[in-house]
Order: C-alpha cells, then structure tokens, then sequence
C-alpha cells in the first residue's frame, strides 16, 4: 500500500498557515503554532502524516536532546519536496513498517547552534 501523491502534495501545504515571504528561491516559514494545532492538521490530511510526524518529533528528541519546534517541523515538511527523513518516516509510518521508522530515527541530523 503507497501513500497516494496526491497526499504528498498536499502535506507542504499544512507548512504555510503562518504568512510566507519569498526570499531568493526559498519560502521563509514564520511564526509558531502549537503543536497540537499542527498535528491535528496533519491528521486531517491523513493519520500517517501525523503519526509520521509524532515518530520523527520522538526520534528528534532523543538523538537531538530537545524538543523539535512546531515551525521546524513545519519546515520539514514545506522546504522543497520535504525532509527526506521525515518524508520516509510518514511512508514508513503509513506502511507500518516500524523497522524502518527505527531505523531513519537513527539517522536524524541534528541543527547546529
């Protein structure tokens, strides 16, 4: 079972609800939200989404040491075709494939600074 790409599509969406600003090629994601606004968001475009972005906020946490900001997640998932960790994980996620969420968990690169 694949994630439809019409889903894909759409999840860059959910990253703009905050005004974006175009500077050179790059959207610039401002504001914040609270994170249980954004993942309910994510859970209305579909529950893999959510639960993809939940096991990438936990794995985050672990490897990082800290809390994943809602406006990085939402970054995540509205620079170009999106993370491609977290984009693994939603379609790890929506296939049940726990190995794998584990397993892209591990290779999360943290920010610097």
């Amino acid at each position: 079972m694949r994630i439809p790409a019409l889903l894909l599509c759409m999840l860059p969406i959910l990253a703009h609800p905050a005004p974006a600003h175009a500077q050179g090629d790059a959207a610039v994601i401002e504001g914040d939200m609270p994170i249980e606004s954004y993942l309910s968001l994510l859970s209305q475009v579909a529950p893999a989404a959510r639960e993809g972005a939940q096991a990438y906020m936990a794995a985050f946490g672990k490897r990082c040491g800290r809390a994943l900001q809602t406006v990085e997640l939402r970054r995540a998932f509205g620079e170009g075709s999106g993370n491609p960790t977290l984009m693994a994980m939603v379609r790890a996620t929506h296939q049940k494939d726990t190995a794998a969420v584990q397993r892209l968990g591990a290779t999360i690169a943290c920010p610097r600074g």
